[in-house]
């Protein structure tokens, strides 16, 4: 649209007029003092201060077709007061924001989340459970017992029949708690602990790594828990691995000073020689020398020593019958160590021994395990089946068992000589061992040499 010089001089000189009076009003209006009565009928005199922008808003006005139309001047009143109010307001305001920054900086982060775990991971063979005298030693993934998935080998007192609940750890993640069975096995030979099974079921939608027991179905009380690692776990639809061994031998626990490691190396290297893999040692105490041959074997990664510090807990006995010997618990443990070491193998190696010092398992009609096995597989393929064992027999299986004739295989005890009441002619002369001099011997002597028990050049 197009306008004459002469109409646009003419808006020009409106425009110019409103800019003027809206400034005069301002100008005015910066001035005004008022005095009013306050509700208690006293004069209290305020100063109005009115603060515009009307010289800028009409010198913004807006062009239209009929002219420039100036924007109206805005004007805002506040007391003296109500200034000093507002101030005070926001030097409060100021101060408070300032408190709570400084008190974030030093407030710790926490470094664990309520529902997250383990917070403590137990890294001993003997672990105490809370609230109870009873202990906890190692966690296995067990499902051959049908409403179980979770085996814990515990000592537990044998009247102990308060109730415990089992909580997992999940990907990271705290279950809810699970209900758990405390199974007491059968023979105790007399003494207050015995060997146990707590028994647990795993939740659903969990993968488990760790698993703590509770004497209270409170998952919340999970940061003040001890975790035990659970070993043997098995992945859903994955093919079995491989066994990393074909033979292991358990040895029951060493305590006092024992300290024959002629002996010692000589069981060790027969075994060698039958075809055993793996010994396992439960050590609670043992003589220097013993120490050190021990020390030799698990650096070859022959022997795995797993320390059993059962005398800091209990007054364990010296001998297997509580009436006779007196102390808390049999023989040092023997039962929790020999169940315990069965679970241990049980994922590793294919078949495993039970067996003293003293006592090297002999086959007659072989000249290694694994030929023996291999024919006794045929005949009872179920061996590995065993559930709960005592010293001298299993006491639980699943499906049934198998006693080997005595000409096939037999337990040679090299002990003192218990003849009693036998006469010689009753006696028999068991040279089987001598069929394995020529070799046993200097495997023996190169034990020694490598624990700096023998010279160079000497014979044991």
């Amino acid at each position: 649209m197009l306008f004459s010089n002469k109409a646009i001089n003419r808006k020009k000189s409106q425009r110019e007029r409103l800019i003027h009076e809206s400034t005069s009003k301002c100008a005015a209006s910066m001035t005004v003092l008022s005095i009013m009565p306050t509700s208690r009928g006293r004069d209290d005199t305020r100063q109005s201060i009115s603060s515009t922008w009307c010289q800028r808003e009409a010198s913004n006005g807006v062009y239209s077709e009929g002219g420039w139309d100036p924007i109206s001047c805005g004007t805002m009143h506040v007391t003296t007061k109500g200034i000093i109010f507002m101030f005070l307001i926001s030097i409060l305001l100021f101060y408070i924001s300032e408190k709570i920054s400084t008190l974030q900086r030093f407030i710790p982060v926490p470094s664990w989340a309520p529902n997250t775990c383990p917070v403590e991971i137990s890294e001993q063979t003997i672990t105490p459970l809370s609230d109870t005298k009873d202990f906890l030693v190692s966690a296995y993934m067990d499902q051959r017992v049908n409403g179980f998935d979770i085996r814990i080998i515990g000592i537990f007192e044998k009247d102990s029949v308060q109730p415990l609940h089992c909580l997992f750890c999940c990907a990271g993640q705290s279950s809810r708690t699970t209900p758990a069975t405390i199974r007491h096995h059968p023979q105790s030979f007399g003494f207050p602990f015995t060997p146990a099974d707590v028994m647990c079921q795993i939740p659903q939608n969990c993968n488990p790594t760790h698993v703590s027991v509770l004497t209270k179905q409170d998952k919340n009380l999970v940061l003040n828990r001890t975790w035990l690692p659970i070993r043997n776990l098995k992945t859903k639809g994955s093919e079995e691995k491989k066994l990393q061994f074909n033979f292991t031998v358990c040895i029951s626990n060493l305590f006092g000073d024992y300290n024959n490691v002629l002996q010692f190396a000589q069981t060790l290297e027969m075994y060698r020689l039958l075809g055993v893999n793996r010994v396992v040692i439960y050590n609670t105490s043992c003589g220097p020398e013993l120490d050190l041959l021990l020390q030799s074997y698990s650096q070859e990664g022959f022997v795995e020593m797993v320390d059993w510090p059962i005398d800091k807990h209990l007054n364990p006995s010296h001998g297997w019958l509580h009436s006779e010997h007196g102390g808390d618990i049999h023989y040092y443990g023997q039962l929790i160590t020999l169940n315990e070491c069965i679970y241990r193998s049980m994922d590793r190696s294919r078949y495993v021994l039970l067996n003293d010092i003293d006592e090297i398992i002999m086959p007659y009609q072989h000249d290694n395990l694994g030929s023996l096995m291999n024919v006794l597989q045929q005949q009872q393929p179920n061996v590995r089946m065993v559930e709960i064992t005592s010293v001298h027999e299993v006491i639980k299986v699943f499906g049934e068992q198998y006693k080997v004739p005595p000409d096939v295989c037999r337990i040679i005890h090299v002990r003192v000589a218990l003849r009693g009441s036998l006469k010689l002619e009753e006696l028999n002369v068991d040279k089987r061992l001598w069929d394995f001099t020529d070799r046993l011997i200097p495997r023996v002597d190169d034990a020694l040499r490598r624990a700096g028990l023998l010279s160079s050049g000497e014979k044991s």
